[in-house]
Formats: C-alpha cells, structure tokens, sequence
C-alpha cells in the first residue's frame, strides 16, 4: 500500500498510527503539502480530485477519505480493530469516527489558521472545538463508569484512532486539553498501546508528564 502523506497532518498520522498497530508497511510518498501546495498539482489532483491529503493506493484501489482508509486497514489485517458483531458496537464505532469530522473541522482548522494563517474565524473553531471536547469529554466519562476505557468498547477500536490526532494537538490551534481530565487519561491509554507511534507535536507515552495528584481534600 502507498500513502501519500505529509508529515505534520493529523489525518495523515492516523493513517501511519491506524497500519503500525495493524502491523501494516506502507510505502511513504512524502508530500509538499507546505508550502509546495503539491497536493493541488496535476498528479495528486487527478489522484483525488478535492486536493487534499492523505491519499492511499492499495493496487487499483484508491482511498481518499482517511476514516475509509481506518476502516479498510484494519479489515485488511486487524479486524478486531472494527469492534464487536453487534449492531450497537458496530452503531457507536461508526458514530464516533463521524464525531471524528467534527474535530477536524473545529480543532483542526483552528490549528491551521494559528500554525500555516489559513483564513477563519479562530474564536469560532476554537468555541466549535471546545464544545467537542466537552461532548467527547462527557462520552469518555460515562464509558468510564462502565469500566472501559475507549470510546466504544473495552478496548481501542479505529473509532479511538479516528478521534485521537485532532484532540491531542489541540493545544496548537489555542484549545487547552486542561479542562478535561478523562480526555487526557484516553489520550494515555491510546499511547499506552502496544506498537503505537508518534508524530511532531504528539510524543510517547514516557515522554509525557505524570497527571497531577489531587491534593487531600480537592475534589
């Protein structure tokens, strides 16, 4: 499979993340996505004509969504990754990787206008992102109180690699991850899985700093 991939976009990391935990090698295609704008050149535009980026070939088959491209890489190697054979396993995997567009479209665009000064309204993105972070908040809490983890299951499905890029270089668009303290331990448990990977801007887990200790009688 060959990935045509940028290195400091989270779409494109989680496609790197979603094939090292499904132990797929890919064949990187480096992009110069900036400033080169090579994903509007007349090669990647006849690949995928919207010009945007990760693009993944896999023989004649051409994906550029990157939650199909989650989906079809864990298919291909690792289909426990997909969830359980339930209808409401299934329904809340692909609920949250739709959830997923949401971030992108808030905490994501934030982080491009605040790092590459792409055009909009960043106190907009940024409200938008926040109010995403607090519903991705709640969901993680009331998982927690079903004793599990991850977003849909007991375990980390490709919902959790769709969700996980965008919240954690959240800071990079102003969206401080302080406030949400279930987030941060998910954020933890994603870094704690074997054969995870890193990218610029989201370190492993043993480079991250201990969550604070509540002190005797805070709540």
């Amino acid at each position: 499979m060959k990935l045509y991939d940028y290195v400091l976009s989270p779409s494109c990391y989680k496609v790197r993340l979603m094939a090292a935990l499904a132990g797929v090698k890919l064949s990187i295609r480096p992009v110069d996505f900036h400033p080169g704008a090579e994903h509007r050149g007349p090669e990647l535009m006849t690949l995928n004509p919207a010009g945007s980026i990760p693009i993944l070939e896999d023989g004649d088959l051409v994906l550029t969504e990157s939650s199909a491209m989650l989906v079809y890489l864990a298919a291909t190697a690792a289909p426990q990754w997909l969830g359980n054979d339930t209808a409401m396993h299934a329904a809340r995997v692909q609920q949250w990787i739709s959830f997923s567009h949401r971030l992108t479209a808030s905490l994501g665009a934030a982080r491009l206008h605040e790092m590459l000064l792409r055009p909009g309204n960043i106190d907009t993105l940024q409200g938008q992102g926040t109010a995403a972070l607090r519903e991705l908040e709640a969901g993680l809490v009331e998982q927690s109180i079903r004793g599990q983890r991850f977003l849909a299951l007991d375990r980390p499905t490709v919902a959790d690699i769709a969700c996980f890029p965008y919240v954690a270089l959240a800071p990079d668009g102003g969206v401080s991850l302080d406030p949400y303290p279930a987030i941060r331990l998910w954020s933890r448990a994603i870094r704690a899985i074997e054969g995870f990977i890193e990218m610029p801007g989201i370190h492993r887990l043993h480079e991250l700093k201990p969550e604070p200790v509540p002190e005797v009688g805070e709540a």
